[in-house]
C-alpha cells in the first residue's frame, strides 16, 4: 500500500524528464511537477496548516489545480473539491460542514471567496492564484518556499479526499476517500483498459468531479503518463487541436459530449480530425450513455467508446467494457481487477444472473464513510459491501447492466441534482403550495429537471418565468428545472405522499 504523493514521487524519480502537464503553451515534467507540490507544501505548512487539516479547491482547471491537489495531501490535510457551478449558500453549507481551514481560488472566484470567509466560521484564510489581492494570500509567494523534504508521515489509510455528493436529506454528504482507496482505484484502471506511460489523457470535464480525477489525472500520473488540461469544452475547436497538436490517446467524457459529437456537422477541422487523430479510444462515464449514441459515434470516428460506471463512494470506477475483449450492449462492462459485485433483494439476498436487484460493491476502493455521519455510513456500508442504491443485474459472464435508480437522483452532464432540494426552494416562494421535481430525457444533457407546481389559491399572481428566475437566484443554474407544469392537485399516496411515478 502506498499513498498518492508516494505514487508521484517514485514516478518523478522514474520519469523525472518526462512530461506530465500540458496546459496551453506550459510543458510541466514531472520532476517540475513534485518540485512545486513540495513548494506549496512547504508554503502551507508555514501558514499553520495541520495534518487532517482540511482545505477547499475552488478553481476552475488549471495545472494550478493539480498542484494544490498533492501540496495539500503532502502537508498531510485533507483536499476538499469544490463544485464551481454551485452558488454562495450551497458552498457555505460544505465548507462549514467539512470546517475547511483554508481556500485555493482564484479571481474568477474572488466575490464568492470573500462572503465564505465573513459566513464560514473555520475559513481563516484565502489563497489567490495568479493575483496578489488585498487580505488574501498569494499562491505565486507559497510556491517561492524552499521544498518541503521531509513532510509529515502519511499512511495509506488515512483520508486524502472529502469530495461531497447529494445525500438522502437533500444536503451533500462529505465521501471521505483515502490514499489507498484513490491509489488502488486509479492502478486498477490502468489495468482493466490498459493504460502505460506512452497514454496522453485529455481532460476537459471540470477536476472537482471524482470520475474526472481519477481517470484524467490519476490514471495517467501513476503509470507516468501526460495530461494535456484545457480549461474549458467550449470552444470545442480547442479541444480537437489540442487533441491533434499534443498527440492525445485518450479522451474521458460523459454522454452529453458524444451526443454532441454525434450530431455535430463535420467541417475541415473535424474531417481532418477524422483521419489524422490519434486517440486509441474514448471513455465515457458519470451518467448512463444511450446505445444508439455509443453505436453513431464509433461508426462516425471508428473509434472504441468505452462506457464504464462508478459512483462517488468507490473512488468512483467500478466497471469498465473490456478495451480488447467483448463488449456488450447496454453493459457498464466487468469490475476492475480486485473489485467484487454482486446483486441483491430488498432482503439481502444474493440473486442469481440475469435478475434485478440493487448493486453492492466490494474492494479497497470503498470508501472510509461519510464525515461527521455514522448512521448514514452504518446504511450503505453493509459488512464491507457498499450499497449503491442502483438497480442493476448480472449476466452468466460477469457483465454489468444498470437498469434504473433506486433513488430520485437526476444526472444533468454527470452532475447529481436533488429533487428534494430544488422542491425546498419552490417551497421558500409564497405563492407555491406543493412542488414535485422529477427528471426528464434531454438529448444534450442526458436529463433535466422537470417541476410541477400547485399553487396556494386561484388566480394566485406568478409566472414560469418569475418561479424560475427565484430559483436561479439560489442555486446552481444546471439544478433549475427546464420548464415548470402548473397543476391543481398532484397524485399522492393515501399518506400524503406525492406519486412520482405518476407524475413519470
Amino acid at each position: 500500500m502506498i499513498t498518492l504523493i508516494e505514487m508521484l514521487e517514485e514516478n518523478a524519480r522514474r520519469y523525472a524528464r518526462r512530461v506530465a502537464l500540458i496546459f496551453e503553451r506550459r510543458r510541466i515534467s514531472y520532476r517540475k511537477l513534485t518540485e512545486t507540490v513540495s513548494k506549496l507544501a512547504a508554503g502551507l505548512l508555514n501558514l499553520g496548516i495541520r495534518p487532517g487539516e482540511k482545505i477547499g479547491i475552488l478553481l476552475s482547471n488549471s495545472p494550478e489545480y493539480v498542484f494544490s491537489y498533492f501540496g495539500i495531501l503532502k502537508t498531510g490535510a485533507v483536499v476538499v473539491p469544490l463544485n464551481s457551478f454551485l452558488k454562495t449558500e450551497e458552498l457555505r453549507y460544505i465548507l462549514a460542514d467539512s470546517e475547511v481551514k483554508f481556500l485555493i481560488t482564484s479571481c474568477d472566484f474572488l466575490e464568492m471567496a470573500n462572503q465564505l470567509r465573513i459566513r464560514v466560521e473555520s475559513l481563516e484564510k484565502i489563497i489567490i492564484v495568479n493575483r496578489k489581492i488585498s487580505k488574501t494570500i498569494s499562491f505565486e509567494e507559497l510556491l517561492s518556499s524552499s521544498p518541503l523534504r521531509a513532510g509529515p508521515v502519511l499512511l495509506p489509510e488515512e483520508t486524502a479526499l472529502l469530495l461531497y455528493t447529494s445525500g438522502t436529506t437533500g444536503y451533500p454528504k462529505g465521501v471521505m476517500l483515502t490514499h489507498h482507496n484513490l491509489v488502488s482505484n486509479a492502478l486498477s484502471c490502468t489495468k482493466a483498459i490498459r493504460i502505460s506511460k506512452r497514454d496522453n489523457f485529455i481532460c476537459i470535464l471540470p477536476m472537482f468531479h471524482s470520475f474526472t480525477f481519477t481517470v484524467c489525472i490519476l490514471v495517467p500520473l501513476s503509470v507516468g503518463g501526460k495530461v494535456t488540461i484545457v480549461a474549458s469544452v467550449r470552444p470545442f475547436k480547442k479541444v480537437i487541436k489540442n487533441i491533434l497538436m499534443n498527440r492525445v490517446t485518450v479522451l474521458a467524457g460523459i454522454p452529453a459530449l458524444y451526443n454532441l459529437l454525434d450530431n455535430f456537422n463535420l467541417p475541415r477541422l473535424f474531417s481532418l480530425f477524422r483521419f489524422l487523430n490519434p486517440l486509441r479510444f474514448c471513455i465515457s462515464g458519470a451518467a448512463a450513455l444511450p446505445l444508439e449514441v455509443l453505436a453513431r459515434f464509433e461508426k462516425k470516428f471508428r473509434l472504441p467508446l468505452l462506457e464504464g460506471y462508478g459512483l462517488t463512494e468507490a473512488s468512483p470506477v467500478v466497471s469498465f467494457n473490456p478495451l480488447k475483449s467483448i463488449r456488450k450492449p447496454n453493459s457498464v462492462g466487468l469490475p476492475l481487477p480486485g473489485i467484487d459485485v454482486k446483486v441483491v433483494d430488498n432482503a439481502g439476498k444474493q440473486l442469481s444472473a440475469g435478475r434485478i436487484g440493487e448493486l453492492l460493491v466490494k474492494g479497497v476502493n470503498v470508501m472510509k464513510g461519510y464525515y461527521n455521519q455514522p448512521e448514514e455510513t452504518k446504511d450503505v456500508l453493509i459488512e464491507g459491501w457498499l450499497a449503491t442504491g442502483d438497480l442493476a443485474k448480472i449476466d452468466q459472464d460477469g457483465y454489468i447492466y444498470i437498469v434504473d435508480r433506486k433513488k430520485d437522483m437526476i444526472n444533468v452532464r454527470g452532475l447529481n441534482v436533488y429533487p428534494r432540494e430544488v422542491e425546498e426552494i419552490f417551497y421558500h416562494h409564497p405563492a407555491v403550495a406543493e412542488a414535485a421535481v422529477i427528471g426528464i430525457k434531454d438529448e444534450e444533457k442526458g436529463e433535466v429537471p422537470l417541476a410541477y407546481i400547485t399553487l396556494r389559491k386561484e388566480g394566485e399572481k406568478t409566472t414560469e418565468k418569475e418561479l424560475l428566475n427565484f430559483c436561479r437566484e439560489r442555486i446552481a443554474s444546471y439544478k433549475v428545472p427546464r420548464r415548470i407544469i402548473f397543476k391543481t392537485s398532484l397524485p399522492k399516496t393515501i399518506t400524503g405522499k406525492i406519486l412520482k411515478k405518476e407524475l413519470r
